[in-house]
């Protein structure tokens, strides 16, 4: 089961079918609570274990992925606590952007409940100690991921302030890496890399991927898998546009939770 505010988490399933192609599949998307990035931790804390906990009951998954950086750096260790199947979260992924950058200076585009966490101190102390991390709240993007999973237009403009933001910090000029620290973000990467050609874009979805690959590696999944579903604590009606990009991941069963 994956989980998240909207269809971000997307991005990180479209890496778990390439690694686990037979894995049946239920994605959970709390549309009546998006977006997450403007909700406080509180907030957050409470709503997700206890969508959780009745997604769970309802369809006993092996394994939930948070597919939603927000969700997890506040609300994780609330979820492993309250559910008794594993639970595999998603954090920025600050350690590949270290890894990968020339110039020693890295940013991180996320919501703004995400980059104000002290989550993401700590990530930056542990992984990228002797690095500048520059950090941008973008929540725009997020809306210009649901848009365009719909069909629609999103004006360009977006993606260009939200580059600014960072490159318009000292020394945002030097900035070689960007961390997409939410799930919504790869799905607009290709319009974020036309706005900045000369960065590199990370996310954690392959790492998410090998991990759920490594917990799920003695068991067994059908040959011929049925259709996936697709949840949302909103109307159904209201996914009548996503439909076609649902369809691309197999996500053809449609319900309201």
């Amino acid at each position: 089961m994956f989980f998240d505010s909207g269809i971000g988490g997307l991005s990180v399933l479209k890496a778990v079918q390439a690694a686990l192609p037979n894995a049946p599949i239920v994605f959970a998307a709390d549309y009546a609570g998006l977006p997450y990035g403007t909700k406080t931790e509180a907030e957050i804390s409470a709503r997700v274990p206890a969508l959780l906990g009745r997604l769970v009951e309802r369809y006993r998954p092996r394994l939930v992925t948070i597919a939603c950086n927000t969700a997890c750096t506040i609300a994780l260790v609330h979820v492993r606590a309250a559910l008794d199947v594993p639970v595999v979260g998603t954090v920025p992924a600050i350690k590949p952007a270290a890894e990968a950058t020339q110039s020693g200076v890295i940013g991180l585009l996320g919501t703004d409940a995400t980059v104000r966490q002290t989550y993401v101190d700590k990530l930056h102390k542990d992984h990228a100690p002797n690095m500048k991390l520059l950090r941008h709240a973008a929540p725009e993007l997020v809306s210009a991921a649901e848009v365009k999973m719909r069909g629609e237009q999103v004006d360009p403009a977006v993606y260009v302030r939200a580059m600014a933001g960072l490159m318009e910090q000292p020394d945002g000029a030097r900035l070689d890496v960007v961390v997409l620290g939410c799930t919504h973000f790869p799905l607009v990467e290709d319009e974020l890399r036309a706005a900045a050609p000369h960065v590199t874009f990370v996310d954690g979805a392959a790492g998410i991927a090998r991990r759920i690959n490594h917990l799920t590696m003695d068991h067994t999944w059908p040959v011929d898998p049925e259709e996936g579903t697709f949840v949302t604590t909103g109307p159904a009606a209201a996914l009548n546009t996503l439909l076609p990009a649902l369809s691309g991941f197999g996500l053809t069963r449609i319900s309201s939770l």
